[in-house]
């Protein structure tokens, strides 16, 4: 057998036959799982290859590589959007991407795993540690996902619900609750029902910047870590700590989780007697991280933060004399730049303590503070192909935080993409901050967004407004131009932005004529176990959008005698597309939903012949779309089965297009009874 570290030369076309072994996983742990193994498992063959994919989905491992597998193989690629432990591939080449670049450059990554690094085990080599960039032969290649991208996006993600439900709580408070008062002012009685609720949530917003710190510490050093990086974010976010009069906000928070989980990483590598090693991860690890990294913050990073709190304040005061644009400018950079931290609070502060002898300070600042999350949620609406689904919906949320002057709204956009999102939010905040020093605008109370023009603090309302919309568009416009820069990149959900199917491997793009009798046909009045039947099969969808396609799937299923509540399958499967959309690029959608509307497992398929918007990460609408059904008290694992098998068939392109090109639906049946 050739090392394992050094496979044949000439391996590939012509070459020796390789034997190479996969780790396929994402997040949600269903299609783009199985996706990736096919297309892997095609790509090896056709390049005449030996391959096995484990895959690490919602299931459980399956497939799994044992010991002898590994053993024998001479490279490793593990194509996850998540962590995955590369322990076992110590002495190996292992290259490690993202599992889009499993699903649309499958030829391209068994061709590269011939000349990966070697895995030393010891989080270097095949990307085991954090990582950039990496561009294969001729400056190809995917981006690699290295434990910092994924730590990022694991706080990011946990952070958001406190940002939405935290400002959607504070903004509705505000609104429902807040009384105008003789100055302009907004204030909610104490005691009262509303009062109650902002300040419920006024802990959301208080929680999510532990939260962020927390959850990328969790993603590097797993469990020990979490309880630094939350105690760790709440110092950086606590500026009373460390002599600051504001805390460092998210940035802050990411700095210290990532921190917190290097530095739990580095406690586990030292050598402890074994009595100690049981309390290590529940006792130890977290007591000795937590109190290294507080103390660190408050007595090392802490002064910087104080210092430029308080020299940007005395910066600011000789700026009062200058031009009003140029002050509207600098306030307005400030403003977005870092959404709650000591940037952003030095000019609000400055602004506020103003208010009574120059307004119009306080009114550039509050021309700029909604700017940040009303861009964010414009670039979201104006191209929602470079957002994800749980992106679109923040946007939304953006966009009503905006409004009442919440500029934390844009915090989850700003974390996740910081070289993008930051420089766009402080274009706009800085046009806006312009367009009110120039138009002399004044604000009478400490406080920002169309909700102070509304209660009537604003004076110069009509240019307010002027520079509020500007200034968002100018961060929409910006967003997503520094965006599409960057399509062949991925954002968001991890998956490529544009044209996927083109970005596909060739592959004969004409099937061959599909006979009668040529394929399998026995059984083909049902397949898939028999959840899918010829009843369940519609040749042309008529609805042309998703919510309606999804009823009339459920119509179809209804048609089995399985269904005993059409309307609540239908709510349940929409329920699932708002937690993330179930398109899943080249054309397919596999809607699905766990209830007990339905009384036993059931599938159905149609093709729409102008497609369906399904919110795809690739952009293409949905032709083939399945909808599978099961009950919620014995559901088990079937639904996640069924998607497996039907994931792995819908990669090959010859299939779709028979499925697509069958005349009617006994021939449909045929096609699909190649599913097995």
């Amino acid at each position: 057998m050739t090392s394992p570290a050094d496979p044949p030369d000439g391996a590939g076309t012509g070459g020796p036959r390789l034997k190479l072994l996969a780790v396929t996983a994402c997040p949600t742990g269903i299609a783009h799982t199985y996706m990736a193994a096919e297309k892997l498992v095609q790509a090896a063959q056709a390049l005449g290859h030996e391959m096995k994919v484990e895959t690490q989905g919602s299931i459980g491992a399956e497939n799994v590589l044992s010991d002898n597998d590994v053993i024998q193989a001479d490279g490793i690629i593990v194509a996850a959007d998540k962590d995955v432990d590369l322990s076992r591939f110590a002495g190996k080449r292992v290259l490690s991407v993202g599992v889009a670049e499993g699903i649309h450059h499958p030829e391209r990554l068994v061709e590269r795993v011939r000349s990966a690094p070697v895995h030393r085990g010891d989080g270097s080599g095949g990307g085991a540690g954090p990582a950039a960039a990496v561009g294969g032969p001729g400056g190809g290649g995917g981006k690699q996902r290295g434990v910092g991208y994924k730590a990022l996006m694991n706080g990011v993600s946990y952070m958001i619900p406190f940002v939405v439900v935290g400002g959607l709580l504070i903004a509705v408070s505000l609104a429902l609750g807040g009384h105008a008062q003789p100055d302009g002012g907004l204030v909610i009685p104490e005691g009262s029902f509303w009062k109650h609720v902002n300040d419920i949530g006024v802990i959301g917003f208080t929680l999510m910047i532990p939260i962020l710190s927390g959850y990328i510490a969790y993603a590097i050093g797993d469990r020990p870590a979490l309880v630094p990086g939350m105690i760790g974010g709440w110092i950086a976010n606590t500026g009373a700590l460390y002599g600051s009069e504001s805390g460092a906000g998210f940035i802050g928070a990411i700095v210290t989780g990532f921190l917190a989980g290097y530095l739990v990483v580095w406690i586990k590598k030292v050598e402890v007697p074994r009595f100690v090693r049981p309390i290590m991860p529940i006792i130890v690890i977290p007591v000795v991280a937590t109190s290294a990294l507080g103390l660190f913050f408050i007595y090392v990073l802490g002064k910087p933060i104080a210092w430029v709190f308080e020299h940007l304040t005395d910066w600011l005061a000789g700026l009062t004399g200058t031009s009003a644009a140029l002050l509207g400018v600098i306030l307005g950079l400030m403003i977005a730049f870092d959404m709650g931290g000591p940037v952003n609070k030095t000019a609000f502060l400055f602004g506020a303590g103003l208010v009574s002898k120059n307004p119009e300070i306080m009114g550039m600042c509050a021309a700029a503070i909604p700017v940040p999350p009303l861009g964010q949620g414009l670039a979201t609406l104006m191209r929602r192909k470079l957002f994800s689904e749980q992106e679109r919906e923040t946007g939304l949320a953006a966009l009503f935080m905006g409004f009442f002057g919440i500029t934390e709204g844009a915090i989850p956009f700003a974390a996740a993409r910081p070289a993008r999102v930051i420089p766009a939010n402080m274009v706009g905040g800085a046009v806006a901050g312009a367009i009110a020093g120039l138009a002399a605008v004044t604000d009478s109370v400490p406080h920002g967004g169309p909700i102070v023009a509304v209660l009537g603090a604003v004076g110069g309302v009509p240019m307010f407004f002027v520079a509020i919309a500007v200034g968002a568009a100018a961060t929409a416009l910006t967003t997503v131009t520094l965006m599409s820069v960057g399509r062949g990149t991925t954002v968001g959900s991890g998956m490529p932005v544009g044209d996927a199917v083109a970005s596909m491997p060739s592959t004969p793009s004409t099937p061959a004529p599909v006979a009668a009798g040529a394929l399998p046909v026995p059984g083909v009045g049902e397949v898939l176990s028999g959840y899918l039947t010829e009843l369940t099969v519609r040749q042309r969808l008529v609805a042309d959008e998703k919510e309606a396609a999804i009823r009339e799937m459920a119509e179809l299923l209804a048609a089995t005698g399985k269904v005993t509540n059409t309307d609540a399958l239908v709510a349940t499967a929409l329920a699932r597309e708002a937690l993330g959309t179930t398109g899943l690029g080249e054309e397919i959608a596999i809607p699905h939903a766990k209830t007990n509307a339905v009384s036993a497992p059931v599938v159905g398929f149609a093709r729409s012949a102008e497609g369906v918007e399904w919110g795809a990460p690739d952009g293409t609408r949905a032709r083939l779309i399945f909808m599978i059904a099961v009950p919620e008290a014995a559901a088990g694992d079937v639904h996640l089965r069924i998607l497996a098998l039907l994931s792995r068939r819908l990669m090959d392109p010859g299939f779709r297009e028979r499925l697509l090109a069958a005349p009617d639906a006994e021939a449909i049946m045929r096609v699909l009874g190649e599913i097995q």
